[in-house]
């Protein structure tokens, strides 16, 4: 969403020029008021802020300067996305493929939204959307005042250690209805595999695009997938649960940084 649709100013009406249009077309203003005034803040209040603390996953939504979007998949233990204060977070990049879709997007185009969503607890959702900005770890040290998770990841090491980081300044932050969210049973019988390159491990050409592209060139006719049946997806009933609390461990000394 451009600065040029979204109202400025103090007293401005939230949401952009498109929901507003939308809104009367379909005479759902008075409805989308009542999320407005009761739902959207302009920061991270404490119970979101212990919400994200319990998180294990982000969907990450950017564009480029003309307005092609991306939307990317973020994991890391609980907290990985940090919060600074309640108008900053700051989550780490892994090694991944090289492309840098994500943060490609973030150097031309700041605007950003995260979905955060508990699909084996309170079966809740949270976005935040905001501007973002890409720091190297060298950077993100000589800021300070770090929470001792952010501090154990700088001085990681392996595939556990971020190449990069990701600071997002908070301009709203909202839920996302639990509904039509599936409560589902984690997986623990996998660890993940941090910084790995194994193309096995990673998923190898699971949706067959490389020989798509060269049945392609070939200008052969693609083969039709064969049916595997699809793998049973572990649901527990909708009953909610309350949620594991993570115990923080006491900060390590601080060893010297080395970027």
């Amino acid at each position: 969403m451009s600065e040029h649709s979204r109202p400025q100013g103090r007293h401005a009406v939230a949401g952009s020029v498109g929901e507003h249009e939308l809104q009367t077309r379909f005479a759902t203003g008075k409805r989308a008021q009542g999320f407005y005034d009761h739902q959207l803040l302009d920061h991270l209040n404490g119970h979101m802020q212990e919400f994200l603390g319990r998180m294990e996953m982000a969907f990450i939504a950017t564009a480029d300067a003309h307005g092609e979007a991306d939307c990317s998949f973020r994991a890391g233990p609980p907290g990985f996305v940090c919060v600074l204060d309640d108008k900053t977070l700051v989550y780490p990049e892994y090694r991944g493929n090289g492309v840098m879709a994500s943060l490609g997007n973030i150097t031309e185009n700041g605007h950003i939204g995260l979905l955060f969503i508990d699909f084996c607890g309170d079966a809740i959702g949270l976005h935040v959307n905001g501007r973002a900005s890409v720091l190297e770890n060298g950077e993100l040290f000589e800021r300070g005042n770090l929470p001792p998770s952010v501090v154990s990841g700088l001085f990681a090491s392996g595939g556990q250690r971020p190449e990069r980081w990701v600071l997002v300044d908070v301009v709203e932050a909202y839920i996302h209805c639990s509904k039509h969210i599936p409560q589902m049973l984690k997986r623990s019988d996998a660890p993940p595999e941090w910084g790995t390159d194994d193309v096995v491990k990673k998923g190898g050409d699971y949706f067959k695009a490389k020989i798509s592209k060269r049945e392609a060139y070939e200008g052969r006719t693609p083969a039709a997938p064969a049916r595997v049946p699809a793998p049973a997806v572990n649901l527990v009933p909708a009953q909610r649960r309350a949620p594991e609390r993570q115990q923080t461990p006491p900060p390590a000394p601080r060893p010297a940084f080395v970027p």
